[in-house]
């Protein structure tokens, strides 16, 4: 971790040194509360995924509004979070390794550790290494409900797992993980709602025959920001496992809103704020943030509230910035906030959370408020 953050609490917001992660609290938390408010409502619990922000101290926030616990997708990523004081967590994922599965057992005797199969022999691996630790971990079975990632076959192959989980010392059957990762990006309402109803056909036939092994299932766990409406509302998931509602990002504003007025909307709280480098020609610029500073996997970022310019072509460390016609070419030193892509990838490129108050109202009146460790980032062990 370099030496010195981009900013100091307190400082004004010309100040914050570029590349830097902002986030906008106010924004934040707003996010924060819709969502606890909503999965309340509905009478679900939210156990918010962690790959997201990669902070014990926004965690902690979530937790605090009423989150059950913390997703993740890594050992590496659970360790932080355990030791930043989370006491339930789930690793959403599938865990080989001798190494990797000590590591997980012996987070197990520190706090609640779920943890997710699709594999008989990794069931017997994770098994051995509850023994040999002398640990408590509880698994959940991961169907296949349209992803095509990982997980078993819905029905009589998930309820043979469950049966070999529930005859494994030092494991405990804790339910099913029912992700549909792809369906959080198609676009229009209509696509997510038929993509969650035809997953719902595969918990429900999974829940049946489960429940004809004598088995229940305490947790059907899943959904993301962008179908979370279509699983609370199905009677089926139980367990919200939402990430990038806490900052939204700019792919993710390109889903079309869902026509139910009580579903929440989130707002962009998380930005890369970059400087202009150079501007040698009318119609474009240069900035420093490029692919180190953000991550493009999903699209390039959005420059806030500045629909005259866009972001293109990026290097290592430069993006290009380019002037619609009517537009304003930012001056050399200018700092433009980019709304990122995709805000899981960036946030893991950033040792520093900068977090700012009244961004909102514009940046005279701005200030920082925090500097926060991304205490996980890197974690992908």
């Amino acid at each position: 971790m370099p030496p010195f953050p981009p900013a100091r609490p307190g400082d004004p917001f010309d100040r914050i040194d570029t590349p830097a992660l902002v986030v906008d609290l106010d924004a934040m938390e707003r996010n924060l509360t819709a969502m606890a408010t909503f999965a309340a409502r509905a009478g679900v619990r939210l156990r918010p995924h962690a790959k997201t922000h990669k902070s014990p101290l926004i965690a902690a926030r979530q937790i605090a509004l009423g989150a059950v616990g913390q997703c993740c997708q890594k050992v590496s990523e659970a360790a932080v979070l355990i030791e930043g004081g989370v006491r339930d967590v789930l690793v959403t994922n599938q865990i080989w390794g001798t190494a990797k599965l000590d590591r997980l057992a012996a987070l197990a005797r520190q706090a609640k550790v779920g943890v997710c199969v699709d594999e008989a022999a990794n069931v017997d691996a994770l098994c051995a290494a509850a023994e040999r630790l002398g640990a408590t971990i509880e698994v959940l079975v991961e169907i296949d409900v349209g992803g095509r990632r990982c997980g078993v076959d819905p029905g009589a192959d998930a309820v043979a797992l469950a049966r070999r989980i529930v005859a494994s010392p030092g494991l405990t059957f804790g339910g099913l993980q029912a992700y549909f990762g792809t369906a959080q990006h198609r676009r229009t309402p209509a696509e997510r709602r038929d993509a969650i109803a035809a997953a719902g056909q595969a918990v429900r036939t999974t829940l049946e025959a489960l429940a004809g092994a004598g088995l229940v299932a305490r947790t059907v766990g899943g959904a993301g920001t962008g179908t979370f409406r279509h699983e609370a509302a199905s009677g089926l998931w139980n367990e919200l496992q939402t990430g990038s509602y806490v900052f939204m990002d700019a792919d993710y504003a390109l889903n079309e809103p869902d026509p139910d007025n009580d579903a929440p909307r989130f707002e962009h709280a998380l930005f890369v704020l970059t400087g202009v480098l150079s501007a040698r020609g009318a119609d474009r610029a240069v900035v420093d943030a490029g692919h180190k500073a953000l991550g493009n996997d999903s699209g390039f970022p959005v420059i806030w509230r500045r629909p005259d310019l866009s972001y293109s072509r990026p290097a290592d460390e430069h993006g290009a910035i380019l002037v619609s016609p009517g537009g304003s070419r930012p001056a050399p030193g200018e700092r433009l906030l980019l709304v990122p892509g995709h805000c899981d990838p960036t946030v893991n490129l950033h040792d520093w959370y900068v977090g700012v108050r009244g961004l909102g109202s514009g940046r005279d009146g701005c200030h920082v408020e925090c500097v926060w460790p991304v205490a996980a980032r890197g974690a992908v062990l």
